[in-house]
């Protein structure tokens, strides 16, 4: 009978990639949590001078600015287990090689950043308030990762990761206390998100293995920590919880995608094509 996770704690990525399951599984959560802050920082990048008001626009600069270090610190753990160069790993795998979930990856509104720009804020702020709080969620239970790289980038992320869920919070709450209109539109988002959010909070075909090695607790518990947060919030602001979580247009973590995705990297690949060799 072989040892349990619990007894075991892999120091290094040496270690990690001796054992070839064991790395298997390890990759794939890290693409995921890669891929999901990598894309959800550039689609935040998109607000920037767009923003409803000028604090606004520097705490969300400064919050994505945070998501895509984030983002590069996982795609690191991934070159240290012989995956690739960071950057390529970052900017020249095709759609069909993420791992993020779909609703990240979903345009802000009509038009694009130089032309028209018709975004809509009440979906950016449900969209960030509720994956910053399943990233949260998450984080906290990578604290105590067997793999100790992990571990330790956990508990370093999750120190600004504190401020974003705050930041998020504070304007979920606030708008849908406010105005109609401003309830209207804060539902409309809420509903469209929320028939896509399970597949944020979805760990892929590797679950089970990566509960059974302890990299990170179990999905159903990860889950059902956010559920019951949420249901918190929704009761506190004196509205009807959604019901169950979707995955309506598919399932990003086996590279289920939209054309919305294909049309961010062909940009996030535009000037980092220019020269591979510089750190980007």
């Amino acid at each position: 009978m072989g040892r349990r996770w619990q007894e075991v704690i892999i120091k290094t990525a040496e270690e990690a990639k001796q054992n070839k399951d064991y790395k298997a599984t390890l990759t794939e959560l890290l693409y995921q949590l890669a891929d999901d802050d990598f894309i959800l920082a550039y689609r935040g990048s998109e607000w920037l001078g767009l923003a409803p008001h000028i604090e606004e626009d520097v705490a969300f600069s400064s919050i994505n600015q945070d998501t895509m270090g984030h983002a590069t610190i996982y795609y690191n753990l991934l070159e240290d287990l012989g995956e690739g160069k960071s950057d390529d790993l970052a900017h020249m795998r095709p759609a069909a090689e993420r791992q993020n979930a779909i609703i990240l990856e979903e345009v802000n509104g009509t038009g694009d950043y130089l032309t028209e720009p018709r975004y809509d804020w009440a979906f950016a702020v449900v969209r960030n308030y509720f994956y910053d709080l399943a990233k949260k969620i998450k984080l906290e239970a990578l604290k105590t990762s067997s793999y100790e790289p992990l571990a330790h980038a956990a508990v370093k992320i999750n120190m600004e990761q504190y401020y974003h869920v705050m930041h998020w919070s504070t304007w979920f709450k606030q708008l849908l206390s406010a105005n109609e209109d401003a309830k209207k539109r804060m539902m409309t988002a809420v509903e469209k998100v929320w028939i896509d959010f399970d597949n944020v909070l979805s760990f892929g075909p590797k679950a089970k293995e990566l509960a059974e090695l302890g990299i990170i607790e179990a999905e159903e518990t990860i889950k059902q920590r956010w559920i019951s947060h949420m249901k918190a919030v929704f009761e506190e602001l004196e509205i009807d919880y959604p019901g169950e979580l979707g995955s309506k247009r598919g399932n990003g973590r086996i590279g289920e995608h939209t054309t919305d995705l294909d049309e961010a990297l062909k940009t996030l690949r535009e000037v980092y094509e220019t020269d591979t060799v510089t750190a980007w």
